[in-house]
């Protein structure tokens, strides 16, 4: 999984570092930075969620090919 988080889109919601903090966070702005660009496997169901409930679509979540 590799995760990525386009800032000039994000708006600020705070709901990836909510759901994912272990893997994202909001700089002093309140936008997204991502914390873990391969989250383990702890992580990644929480980042798959993040990706889901981002309202701008900044978050993007791309799983391994297998």
């Amino acid at each position: 999984m590799k995760v990525t988080a386009d800032r000039t889109v994000c708006v600020g919601a705070g709901l990836c570092a909510l759901t994912a903090p272990a893997v994202f966070d909001q700089d002093d702005d309140g936008i997204v930075t991502v914390l873990a660009a391969e989250p383990g496997d702890g992580d990644r169901p929480s980042a798959r969620e993040a990706g889901l409930l981002c309202p701008s679509g900044a978050v993007r979540v791309v799983e391994d090919a297998e």
